[in-house]
Parts: C-alpha cells; structure tokens; sequence
C-alpha cells in the first residue's frame, strides 16, 4: 500500500466540516505544526531543517489564523520542499502571497473567493444603496443624537439621493465576486452592468447580467455611475489622483477588495471637490487603523473589513480549502486556482 501523501495544516484546529475533514484526514497524513512553530523565524528554520520531511500541500483552513510567518515571498516560498505542488487557502484577497512565485516554483495557489462571493457581494449591495441614498449621512445624523443634524438630513439628504435601477454600476474585476455582485445588481436594482477585466466572460454570461465589457478601464471610469473594485492586489496602488479623475462627474465609487488599490488622500480630494458624490468602503489601505478625513466624511459609508465576515463564509472557506487539495492532488483539478495561468509547465496542471 503506497504511502498517503502529507499534508501541512497552519493555523487552528477546523471547527465546522467535521464529516469532511474526517475524510479529508483519512486520505493524507496531516502535519500540524505549533503555534510557536508558526512564527515566521521559526517557521523558517523548521523548513530549512526539513524538521517536517516532504509535504505535498500546505493547508489553511482560516483566513484569521496561520498567518503567523507573514508574508509568502521569495525569502520563504524557495524553502518548501520541492514535493510542494499546492497551497489551498482560506480568504478571497492573496496581497500577502506572491502568487506568481508560487507560480516559478510549481506550485497552485487557491483561495477561497468562491465562498465568500455571497457574502461579500451582500455588502457590496449595501454600499451600492448607501452611496445612491446618501446613507452615510442619514447614519451619522441619527448616531450624533443631535436634533438638528437629524433634522438637517431628514429635509436635505433626499436632495441628491438617487435610486439605482438604470444607473450604469461599472465592475473592476469580473470574477466570482464581481460577477455575483453583477448578478444582484441586475436582478434587485434594475442597473445597467459595465466591466473591465483582463479577462473576457463568455457572451452567454455577459447575456445573464447584460453586461457590457469595455477593453480600456478609462472608459469604464467615464460611463459609470458608480464604480466597484472587485479586483486582487497586484502590487501597486490602481485608484490614483489621475484614476479619479477620470471618473464620471458626481458618480460613486466603492471598494470591495483591498485598501491598498486606493490612494486614500486622492479619494478625500475627489470627495471634497465634488467630483464624486460618495465613497463606500469596507477595506482600508492601513488596516486596522482607518484614515480619519476618510471614514469622518459625511459622504462615506466605512465598515470594519466585514464584507466577507458571516459564518457561511467561515464554513465554506474551511470545506473549499480542503477540496481544492482533494481535488489537485486525487483527481489533478484544482477548483479554484489562481495562478494555474502563470505556471509555464502544463505538468503542474
């Protein structure tokens, strides 16, 4: 009987899948290391000692624990065993993997997007209300306990509050988020939906949420009314002064992804001005400390990093981090990779 291939468990213990982790477990050997082991310096020597021996997959059931050892860059990736073919992670966002190294070493990144699309998507509806309804000012008139700001914008606020349905809601990444935040868009709002991506949905899909791609993201910026980041880090800021500024006058803008894509300042400019009417926000550049002008704004909508944040997302990142390592390693099919295209050999695949 041929040996079972390993498994390297980082962070905590599951609490959900019970019935798929006993499946799960009987399939591999499982290797957990210590939360002192955990630590990046220690993480580090336990890898160069080889203190775990071979491991095929490296396992991250929750995006708030085994993240201990920080970022996965070329200092730490180049130390894994060569027998590493696949890292399945809980989380949408990887700004803290570089997946393209990953990539240079045979090695399949997966995350967890897919089940959080639900989630996240929900919130982005939220934020797509509370930037055409001006909630942000309704909210901090009625938490200030302040008859007159209450007053101000019961009578005010309804000036320049808009309904959604008709209104083009411009999507920056179409992927399983995007394109789920699309689909209620379309299906509650009635609104028009534009994307911009690098890569092209099918015409059958663009046909489901009616969809209209525009190949130049400035073109995107100048037809929307309100415009959703729904995107990865890729290294460097994306929503610029000079981005902003191509935005369509008195349009919206709301950030789903990461904080690290927006200059934060410019975002202020542009709100100041009047360039844009309103900001929804649940991620923030500086986490977990939050630009104060930013989230101070009475034309912004701040959360706490929660758009992905319910239970059902817990449960569905741990069960998918689980069956994206079943899948690569039993049946050569990862199910949600995110760097398949940038590996070069098609042996890893």
């Amino acid at each position: 009987m041929a040996p079972k291939l390993r498994i390297l468990h980082i962070g905590d213990n599951i609490k959900y899948n019970h019935d798929v982790y006993a499946r799960f477990s009987s399939e591999f050997e499982i290797i957990q290391p210590s939360a002192e082991e955990r630590e990046r310096e220690e993480f580090m020597r336990a890898l160069k000692e080889r203190r775990w021996g071979d491991f095929h997959a490296i396992f991250r059931p929750f995006w708030n624990t085994g993240g201990e050892m920080g970022r996965w860059d070329r200092e730490l990736i180049p130390l894994l065993p060569k027998s590493v073919k696949v890292m399945a992670s809980a989380g949408a966002g990887y700004d803290w993997a570089d997946v393209d190294v990953f990539a240079e070493h045979g090695i399949i990144y997966c995350n967890g997007a897919a089940a959080s699309s639900e989630s996240v998507a929900d919130m982005t509806i939220f934020l797509i209300l509370s930037v055409f309804r001006n909630l942000a000012w309704s909210h901090q008139a009625a938490h200030s306990a302040n008859p007159q700001a209450f007053a101000d914008a019961h009578k005010n606020s309804p000036l320049t509050a808009r309904n959604p349905r008709n209104h083009v809601l411009g999507i920056i990444g179409l992927g399983q988020i995007g394109y789920m935040i699309a689909q209620k868009a379309y299906a509650a709002f009635g609104m028009k939906i534009a994307y911009h991506d690098l890569f092209r949905k099918s015409a059958e899909q663009e046909s489901r949420v009616g969809a209209t791609y525009y190949k130049d993201l400035e073109s995107l910026l100048a037809n929307a009314d309100c415009v959703v980041v729904a995107t990865p880090f890729a290294g460097k800021t994306l929503l610029t002064l000079e981005r902003f500024r191509q935005f369509k006058k008195g349009s919206r803008f709301i950030n789903i992804a990461r904080g690290s894509l927006v200059d934060e300042e410019a975002l202020v400019q542009v709100l100041d001005e009047g360039h844009l009417a309103a900001a929804g926000l649940d991620v923030h550049a500086n986490e977990p400390y939050v630009h104060p002008r930013l989230v101070k704004h009475p034309r912004v909508m701040a959360m706490s990093h929660n758009a992905g944040g319910t239970v059902d997302t817990h449960i569905g990142f741990e069960r998918l981090a689980m069956e994206n390592i079943e899948g690569f390693l039993l049946k050569g099919k990862a199910l949600t990779p995110v760097n398949a295209h940038l590996l070069k050999s098609k042996s890893f695949l």
